[in-house]
């Protein structure tokens, strides 16, 4: 009967998370109710947990979402320093645990300066992800010793199961910045063409020869070839602005 509980809390928690990644109307949305959802569901009756999840992408430490701000100070502080339980986390992919702050000797820097947070005790469990990126789940205690042995394996339980909905929120922010980088660059391209059009036409040269005058003009003027481009399209339309047409 007790195998039996606990696969329905497993499964309730599946569509829980299932349920935040669809209701969630951007993925900065979704992670803050992640940790919010995390800080409850590890939190003991009489004794709360904080949470913050830290994200590594190209080699840089991001505070991504918190469930509090006291859990954000404490994880911005370890990526200002460069050091700490949950950064040495992800980097070991092992889970870290510091039971009492005041006898930790790891990580001076960072222990000096969170003495005064209110915190006691860290648990640091990563959380595996798909290439260099990296994550950790940031557990934060104001009690000495908040976090027992069986705490610690439903931490990383948990963690287990949450990795994949981080996985699958953070590659939809990938395809959505790749998306909107594409459309950016489609609309730069549309505002240069048209504007080597115009200058063909004003100066009856070839294709080629108004590239590079162009070109020249914004060297010259050290101005970006969209915003010299965006210029030439605006003294001929009266100021309408240039779109780009395409099927999503």
């Amino acid at each position: 009967m007790a195998g039996d509980a606990k696969k329905e809390t497993a499964a309730e928690i599946g569509l829980h998370l299932q349920d935040l990644v669809l209701d969630s109307s951007d993925v900065g949305e979704f992670l803050n109710e992640l940790a919010a959802y995390s800080a409850g569901s590890l939190s003991k009756p009489g004794l709360s947990v904080y949470c913050g999840i830290t994200v590594i992408r190209r080699k840089r430490a991001l505070t991504i979402a918190s469930s509090n701000d006291c859990a954000r100070a404490m994880d911005e502080l370890q990526n200002t320093f460069g050091e700490g339980p949950c950064l040495t986390a992800m980097k070991e992919m092992a889970t870290i645990h510091v039971p009492d702050l005041r006898d930790e000797s790891r990580w001076p820097d960072y222990v000096h300066a969170v003495g005064g947070q209110g915190i006691l005790s860290i648990l640091g469990v990563p959380l595996p992800l798909e290439g260099e990126t990296r994550a950790a789940l940031n557990l934060y205690s104001p009690e000495a010793h908040g976090f027992s042995g069986e705490d610690i394996a439903e931490a990383e339980d948990f963690a287990e199961r949450i990795s994949k909905n981080l996985r699958l929120a953070l590659r939809i922010a990938q395809l959505t910045e790749a998306r909107n980088d594409l459309a950016a660059a489609m609309q730069s391209r549309t505002t240069i063409d048209l504007a080597v059009g115009a200058i063909m036409a004003q100066n009856r040269c070839s294709q080629d020869a108004a590239q590079q005058m162009l070109n020249r003009a914004s060297n010259s003027r050290n101005i970006k070839l969209r915003d010299v481009a965006a210029g030439i399209i605006a003294s001929i339309s009266e100021g309408s602005a240039v779109h780009t047409h395409f099927d999503e």
